[in-house]
């Protein structure tokens, strides 16, 4: 990892309350060519920043006396170009988002390895570099700086996929599920004859369509029985968390929003959480719709330890044609099947990995 020489001295402060920590990522980060200061909170942390020009923050959420919040709320008003990485823990994986919503240009998670801190600072000073420039250039090469706003983008949305990756962390059952989902709805919706900026979405709305489930709890999640009502109500309330969540952060990308909220609405209406009907449904929920259902029933699950065949799923899907799905997606699916454009490829007798081929 290399620091981008936007300052001649490149400052890093470590906010944490925790000294071994701070000790660690100073050691870090030293080697990667900063100076570092150290402050135990929000409060601490705010006289170094008054002192000093500093290029990046790397602060703890939970501090006594002012947290991280509060800490990244005061950068963002009165040092907007510093970048500030936030850790946390998986638990607060929803706090994280607000922190990525106020302006935090990355996170991390405890525990974490070193590789990763280097690549979420690298990741986070690109961002910082990409916001500096694009305020020099933007009245005059507006061309650069479209195609720098679309490289924020692309980081910013490798953030967000960071969050369905601490999904899998806590189910493993739906390890590479959201991948698979997104790879089939590409293959689905290219039968159909979209492509484009639509197409796009749809496959960011598939990598994080089950974001939600990081509000489900655990015994629920992996339950190997049968799921009670009150149970299966709980795990259903995902589509709408999962939106209340990334609503702040995909604002700009209603149609991958469409599909966390709607993938389990039913073509009969009878589905969740706004019991939509045919053609009220947005036509990507209806699509990841059949995409989720077919990785569910050709992957593993607690309640069932092998996937069905392909022709099982299919004939399974076609059968809640009309009913549970849109006529139009099943059919298309089962000509991406069909075509060979979609396939299951068994990886182990207990586990099996997708790929859409599109």
């Amino acid at each position: 990892m290399s620091a981008a020489p936007l300052d001649t001295v490149q400052y890093c402060l470590i906010v944490d309350d925790e000294p071994r920590l701070r000790q660690v990522l100073v050691h870090l980060m030293r080697n990667d060519g900063f100076t570092c200061l150290e402050a135990g909170n929000g409060e601490e942390a705010l006289v170094h920043l008054e002192q000093h020009t500093i290029t990046l923050v790397m602060s703890d959420l939970r501090m006594p006396r002012m947290d991280g919040l509060e800490l990244l709320r005061q950068i963002r008003g009165r040092w907007p170009d510093i970048a500030v990485v936030m850790i946390t823990a998986v638990a607060d994986v929803e706090v994280a988002v607000s922190c990525l919503a106020i302006g935090a240009m990355d996170y991390l998670t405890k525990p974490f390895h070193l590789e990763e801190v280097r690549a979420r600072v690298a990741q986070a000073l690109e961002k910082r570099r990409l916001v500096v420039e694009n305020r020099g250039y933007q009245e005059s090469l507006q061309e650069k700086v479209a195609a720098q706003a679309r490289r924020l983008e692309e980081l910013f949305l490798a953030s967000v996929q960071s969050l369905a990756e601490a999904l899998e962390v806590k189910d493993p059952y739906t390890r590479g599920h959201s991948i698979r989902v997104s790879h089939y709805s590409v293959a689905i919706a290219r039968e159909l004859g979209l492509d484009g900026e639509l197409l796009r979405q749809i496959e960011l709305g598939g990598h994080v369509h089950d974001i939600g489930k990081i509000g489900v709890r655990e015994d629920v999640l992996n339950k190997p029985g049968k799921l009670t009502d009150a149970e299966y109500e709980h795990i259903m309330t995902h589509p709408m968390v999962g939106w209340r969540i990334l609503a702040p952060l995909l604002g700009e990308t209603p149609v991958a929003l469409n599909v966390v909220r709607s993938h389990h609405e039913r073509f009969d209406g009878r589905g969740v959480p706004d019991r939509l009907a045919a053609g009220a449904i947005p036509l990507e929920a209806r699509i990841a719709a059949v995409a989720d259902s077919f990785d569910a029933m050709t992957s593993d699950r607690p309640y069932r330890p092998d996937g069905l065949s392909v022709d099982a799923a299919v004939g399974e899907i076609v059968r809640c044609s009309g009913s549970q799905f849109d006529p139009e997606i099943v059919g298309a699916l089962v000509s991406a099947v069909g075509e060979g454009r979609i396939v299951v490829i068994p990886r182990s007798p207990s586990y099996f990995r997708a790929a859409a081929l599109v």
